[in-house]
């Protein structure tokens, strides 16, 4: 890669990006999916896999425990043929690898309770710093052994059932919805089912709604979601064909591309019928300035270059991926930008509050870390730098934006991208329009 093997030095736009992208398919929907579709009897075609680390693992981890999944490519589609278990996982004990993968290393520990025997899930030295104390204790409360290794409430941990009928299980609602997501798409195949209590209010609820949504689609539709508790009755899922569409939090970063440099792009596939949370990043930036198309099919962000950034006052607990890609385009506000309800993403694949900032202050931006969010305030003297990624896609991503808008701009191991956009350099650079 330019500017050297570990870095990645943006080229700034000459112009306007204007730009027609695809971005890969969710691989948070994918990876509910799969889960589905390997504790369902028969074959799933699930259409639209993402190439990233992340469904890798899990795909790799779901072979191990007796499922088989098969990638073919038709139309530059890529579709995974998914041969169910019918919930009989084959026996521990086994090693289970995340790699760096969070929701795979949560989902892949909830399902193991399903099975016979010991299953240690272990993951990359971030991964096991990440907490997880939240799901080993509600795997206990229905009847599994959840023996950490080392730290307990982190990995690596081993985890062997039977699962037992509880009355209710009580977890925080405030902390990561992938320890509820978890625990969701097993509880069909608990006795009983699951009745979970939340402690707290509920953060970044979309993401449960999706999980509602793709648990419906093979078959299972007693779910019922209050801000309070979670209810899934037994039963079981059914296999069957599911489209998976663009992932929308990719979507954010070509789409903030032209609301930063001004032009426009249109994210084909993702349209207004979207069952991700992360798609209402465009409503954040029509509130900046941007003029917004949704289509059925499709989604187009414009903004004219001599129209200002305004900066905006929002509480992004629901899409709390999005927060370094709003921190980076309100670099480019007129007017200040706070960001609040996200106290809880220092715990993510890097502390995306404490590390975004610090990185964001090399360049000369104007970030302050507040208690539950960012306040970012506008300057015109912002310089190249060299920005560490801290073993975050997301922070690398939104650091490419910076930039198209800001010369001498390096990413320190740009590779990290890989974990849900393999290409994503590649897309980066083909926006920006070249003046003639």
């Amino acid at each position: 890669m330019n500017g050297g093997d570990d870095t990645y030095r943006v080229r700034r736009a000459d112009g306007p990006v204007i730009a027609e992208v695809r971005v890969p398919p969710s691989k948070s929907i994918v990876n509910r999916a799969l889960v589905c579709a390997a504790l369902a009897e028969g074959t799933s075609e699930i259409q639209g896999v993402a190439p990233g680390d992340d469904t890798t693992a899990m795909i790799t981890c779901l072979q191990q425990l007796g499922c088989g999944v098969g990638i073919r490519v038709e139309d530059d589609v890529r579709i995974a043929d998914v041969i169910g278990t019918g919930g009989e996982l084959t026996p521990g004990p086994m090693r289970l690898d995340a790699g760096l993968a969070g929701t795979t290393s949560r989902f892949i520990t909830a399902l193991s309770a399903l099975g016979r025997g010991e299953y240690t899930i272990d993951g990359a030295p971030p991964l096991r710093g990440r907490p997880m104390g939240p799901l080993h204790d509600s795997l206990a409360a229905l009847g599994a052994a959840v023996v950490p290794a080392e730290t307990a409430g982190h990995l690596p941990v081993t985890v062997s059932g039977p699962l037992r009928r509880a009355d209710a299980v009580v977890m925080p609602g405030d902390v990561s919805s992938q320890y509820i997501t978890a625990m969701m798409l097993i509880a069909p195949y608990v006795p009983g089912g699951l009745k979970l209590w939340l402690s707290s209010g509920l953060v970044s609820r979309p993401y449960l709604e999706m999980t509602r949504s793709v648990m419906a689609a093979f078959g299972h539709g007693d779910v019922e979601l209050r801000d309070r508790h979670v209810i899934v009755g037994p039963g079981e899922y059914f296999a069957t064909e599911y489209r998976v569409e663009p992932d929308a939090s990719s979507a954010s970063y070509p789409l903030a591309a032209a609301a930063m440099v001004g032009g426009a792009v249109s994210v084909r596939g993702l349209g207004r019928s979207s069952v991700q949370g992360d798609a209402r990043f465009v409503d954040i930036l029509e509130s900046m300035g941007c003029l917004v198309t949704l289509g059925d099919h499709d989604t187009v962000v414009m903004r004219r270059r001599d129209t200002p950034l305004r900066g905006v006052e929002v509480d992004m607990a629901d899409i709390s991926d999005l927060v370094p890609t709003l921190a980076v385009v309100a670099t480019q506000a007129v007017t200040p930008t706070r960001i609040s309800g996200v106290g809880f993403i220092r715990a993510k694949e890097s502390d995306r509050l404490g590390d975004l900032a610090a990185e964001l202050r090399k360049t000369g931006a104007l970030v302050t870390v507040e208690s539950d969010g960012l306040l970012i305030e506008p300057t015109d003297l912002l310089r190249g730098a060299r920005l560490d990624t801290h073993h975050d896609h997301r922070l690398a991503m939104a650091f490419g934006l910076l930039g198209l808008v800001v010369d001498g701009i390096e990413i320190v191991d740009p590779a990290v991208v890989s974990k849900s956009w393999p290409s994503y350099w590649d897309a980066l650079a083909a926006i920006p329009a070249r003046l003639l």
